[in-house]
């Protein structure tokens, strides 16, 4: 009986773990990415004297991961696996406020803590009798919310509500206006109202306190899971960006990429739906406008290596209102997360934005946004000169932020589409959960599953 082949486009960490699970089964599979390297949005770059790789988009994982931890255990690299507990702080007021208990009341080495759900949101809402902004009455009410959330289990009954009306109401418009409304308009800027109450569910649902990375950085980790499956017999094309994707009927499935052609069994599509929109003209008119008619935000991240620690006080995530003023939503110091060292003794800062992609930020100059950017770093630390600068990097992408409107599980398209043995797996596909690489490991190894068990192929 002759193998079944499969093409996976995209090599990001759910097409490399559906690769992962469908060549241990016997199937011949091809992965094509446009990019030079693996990793997708997860990739990384690294200069000459760094021991680590850089995420290109800040990057780390929740210790409730469980589908992304679960394969590294599998591939046997658990002990390359760190974790963490960094800081996280608000702007309100004209000054930072940490977020996170203070270490005094945190429990190290509490696995049962980590694995709790909503344990990060649960220690926040804990920790809001401490924020200036709120009085007591009004953090007890919020916290009270706020447990209702992690303890619900009916996400259903949240999309039918925006985030905008249920927070308003549950958990007191002061602490809607200084904490939440902030965040839903940095994130989803003119949709801010518009996005449902579940997403808001998901996100706050399982993420613990400590944060997680993989030794070398996220590029190490593709890299080394790339290795692995060219060994188990995978094929991975790279600089080949999928052109077309074509039904023959009987023959299975055609793709033209940059420098040839290949016929499959079946494609297993894991970049954004609006690309497959336009690369497969076979897609029935009402699949083809259902996947055109999602909507998602687009990011622009300007990474800095500077010469001196930008957060006194080792804070490694900033919330910034987009209404105080900030070029950007958050300010990420990767290095009070992951030691300088790694750097060659350099600081690492993400500004990170969530964006409509036709804003001017896609289309402004590295140097134009620097300009715009780093007078702000003064407001973080006013010791700030532009001298402690070495380098810069940009990076935008304008697939990163699927949009959740009311009764969004409606909309999203099935992992199996109206083509035979054409399939999908992206972003939007994790709702009611946040994109992450575990959901998309989560989502990829189910698309295998699916791919497998249809065509009838026993695992190996």
């Amino acid at each position: 009986m002759p193998r079944l082949k499969v093409a996976i486009v995209g090599a990001g960490t759910g097409g490399l773990a559906a690769a992962y699970d469908l060549a241990r089964a016997g199937c011949a599979v091809t992965v094509f990415e446009a990019e030079a390297q693996v990793g997708g949005l997860a990739g990384g770059f690294k200069e000459p004297r760094w021991e680590w790789s850089l995420e290109r988009f800040y990057h780390h994982w929740f210790a409730s991961d469980a589908d992304i931890l679960r394969l590294i255990e599998e591939l046997g690299w658990t002990n390359r696996v760190r974790f963490h507990w960094p800081v996280t702080a608000a702007f309100h007021g004209g000054g930072f406020h940490a977020l996170d208990a203070p270490p005094s009341l945190r429990v190290p080495g509490a696995p049962w803590l980590d694995r709790m759900p909503g344990a990060l949101f649960l220690s926040r809402i804990l920790h809001l009798s401490r924020f200036p902004a709120l009085r007591k009455p009004e953090a007890l009410r919020a916290g009270l919310a706020g447990l209702y959330l992690v303890l619900t289990r009916d996400w259903r009954r949240l999309e039918r509500v925006t985030a905008h009306e249920w927070l308003s109401r549950h958990m007191g418009r002061r602490c809607y206006e200084v904490l939440w409304g902030p965040l839903l308009v940095s994130k989803f800027g003119a949709c801010a109202r518009e996005v449902n109450m579940a997403w808001f569910w998901a996100r706050i649902k399982a993420r613990t306190p400590r944060l997680g990375t993989f030794e070398g950085g996220f590029q190490a980790l593709l890299d080394a899971l790339a290795e692995r499956i060219q060994r188990e017999g995978v094929f991975v094309r790279l600089n080949a960006p999928v052109e077309r994707i074509d039904s023959h009927r009987d023959r299975g499935l055609g793709l033209s990429f940059r420098g040839g052609e290949g016929t499959f069994d079946h494609v297993l599509f894991t970049s954004a739906p609006g690309r497959l929109a336009r690369l497969t003209p076979t897609l029935p008119p009402e699949y083809r406008a259902r996947l055109l008619n999602l909507k998602a935000m687009g990011a622009v991240v300007l990474v800095l290596a500077l010469r001196h620690r930008l957060s006194e006080e080792g804070t490694y995530w900033h919330n910034l209102p987009k209404r105080a003023g900030f070029p950007f939503l958050v300010l990420v110091e990767h290095t009070s997360f992951v030691s300088p060292e790694f750097f060659d003794g350099e600081h690492i800062v993400y500004c990170g934005d969530y964006l409509d992609p036709a804003h001017e930020h896609f289309t402004l100059s590295q140097d134009e946004l620097l300009a715009r950017f780093l007078p702000a770093l003064s407001r973080i630390n006013p010791a700030f000169k532009p001298e402690w600068l070495r380098a810069s990097w940009l990076f935008r992408t304008p697939y990163a932020q699927p949009i959740p409107f009311v009764h969004h599980s409606a909309a999203i398209p099935e992992i199996k589409t109206p083509v035979p043995g054409l399939w999908l797996a992206c972003m939007d596909q994790v709702y009611p959960c946040d994109r992450t690489t575990n959901f998309a490991v989560r989502l990829g190894r189910r698309a295998a599953s699916r791919i497998l068990r249809e065509s009838g192929t026993a695992r190996a």
